[in-house]
C-alpha cells in the first residue's frame, strides 16, 4: 500500500481549531510555571493538555486519500411500487415460484445495494396504499416487504397497472417540497397485467422533473403461470374455457410496463430467477447515484487514532479524582472519630 500525502478535512474552519490549539498550550504553560515547585501537580496537567490537543487534531479529520469511497445513497429517497394484485401469485418466476417472491428478493437486493437511503413502499391492486412511508429503517422495510401477499381473490374487483400513479405522484411532491435538491429513485415491479374494467393510463402520469432513476421491473412470463387462492385452501384459481372450467393463467404485458417505463423516463428490466441485481441498477442508476459522494474521493480515515489516545490520556483523570476523593473522605472520617463525642 502505498498512500498517497495527507489530507485534512476539519469539522471546524481551521482558525478555530488552532484558536483553541494555542489557547491550550498558553494556558499549560502558565499552569507549569505556577506549580514548577509541586512536581506531583505537573504530570495532570500535562494529560489533562495533551487530551485536549489530540482531540482537537483529531478534528482536524486528518487522512489519506483513497480507501473504500463513501455512498451517495445516504441523499436518496427511494420508492418502491409493488404490485400486489391476485396475478402476482403466478407460479412462473423461476421454478414454479410466485411472482411475489421476485419481488421480495428485488426490494431486499436493491435496499442492501443502497443502503443508508430512505425507503418507501406504496402497493397496489385495484387501488393503492402507502405500506411504508420514507424511512431509513432498512429492517422496517425487510418486515412490510415480507408480510406482503397478493390480493385474495375473494376480494378482487380488477387491478389498474396505474392505480398507484396519483399516490406516487403525491409523495413524490413532498418529499420535493421537504427536501428540494434530493434524488428520488422509483422502482416499480410488476406483472403490467391490468384486469380493471377500466382501460389502463398510458403511464402513471407522474412528472418526469421528479424522478431522478430508477426502473421498471417486470415479472412473469408469455406462456404464463397458474395462480393460487391465497385465501383458500390452496387451490388453483379457476376460469370458464372451452370444454369447461380450467385453470387460470396470467401472463405478463411487457408492452404496458414499458409504457410506464417511458413515462417515468426510466429503463424497463425484465426479472427472473438467479438474474443478478446489478443488470437492474447499473440501468437504474442516474448521474446522481455515483459511487462516491460530490466533494471528493474516498479516504482513508485517521482521526479515531487520535481520538483514541485522547482517551488514554484523559483516563487517568477519573481514577485520580477517586483516589482523592477516598483519601478526603477517609481524612474527615478520621477528625470526626478524633473530635466527635465519646
Amino acid at each position: 500500500m502505498n498512500p498517497g500525502p495527507l489530507t485534512f478535512a476539519p469539522v471546524l474552519p481551521w482558525w478555530i481549531i488552532a484558536a483553541a490549539a494555542l489557547a491550550v498550550v498558553v494556558s499549560a504553560a502558565v499552569l507549569l510555571t505556577r506549580t514548577v515547585r509541586l512536581p506531583r501537580k505537573k504530570f495532570p496537567v500535562v494529560l489533562r493538555s495533551a487530551a485536549l490537543l489530540l482531540l482537537l487534531a483529531a478534528g482536524l479529520r486528518p487522512g489519506w486519500p483513497g480507501g473504500d469511497p463513501r455512498p451517495a445513497t445516504a441523499r436518496l429517497d427511494v420508492f418502491f411500487v409493488v404490485d400486489s394484485s391476485t396475478s402476482m401469485a403466478a407460479e412462473d418466476y423461476g421454478n414454479a415460484a410466485p411472482r411475489m417472491d421476485g419481488v421480495r428478493n428485488d426490494v431486499t437486493a436493491i435496499a442492501r445495494e443502497l443502503a443508508g437511503a430512505k425507503f418507501a413502499l406504496i402497493a397496489f391492486d385495484g387501488a393503492a396504499g402507502v405500506r411504508m412511508p420514507l424511512t431509513q429503517d432498512a429492517d422496517a422495510l425487510a418486515a412490510a416487504v415480507d408480510i406482503l401477499q397478493p390480493q385474495a381473490a375473494v376480494y378482487a374487483r380488477g387491478s389498474s397497472v396505474t392505480a398507484a400513479g396519483p399516490l406516487l405522484g403525491e409523495r413524490l411532491t413532498a418529499a420535493t417540497e421537504q427536501h428540494p435538491g434530493r434524488p428520488a429513485v422509483v422502482f416499480y415491479l410488476g406483472d403490467g397485467e391490468n384486469t380493471s374494467p377500466k382501460p389502463a393510463a398510458a403511464d402513471l402520469g407522474i412528472d418526469p422533473g421528479l424522478v431522478s432513476g430508477g426502473a421498471v421491473l417486470g415479472f412473469g412470463s408469455s406462456r404464463g403461470g397458474r395462480m393460487k387462492d391465497v385465501a383458500g385452501d390452496g387451490a388453483y384459481l379457476q376460469e370458464n374455457a372451452v370444454g369447461g372450467r380450467q385453470d387460470a393463467l396470467s401472463r405478463i404485458d411487457e408492452g404496458q410496463l414499458r409504457r410506464i417505463a417511458d413515462g417515468l423516463g426510466v429503463p424497463y428490466v425484465h426479472r427472473d430467477s438467479g438474474d443478478p441485481i446489478d443488470t437492474a441498477l447499473v440501468k437504474a442508476r442516474p448521474g446522481t447515484l455515483g459511487a462516491v459522494e460530490k466533494d471528493g474521493e474516498g479516504r482513508t480515515e485517521l482521526y479515531w487514532i487520535f481520538a483514541l489516545l485522547a482517551f488514554a490520556a484523559a483516563l487517568p483523570e477519573p481514577v485520580r479524582h477517586a483516589v482523592e476523593l477516598r483519601r478526603l473522605s477517609s481524612g474527615r472520617s478520621r477528625a470526626g472519630h478524633r473530635y466527635g463525642p465519646a
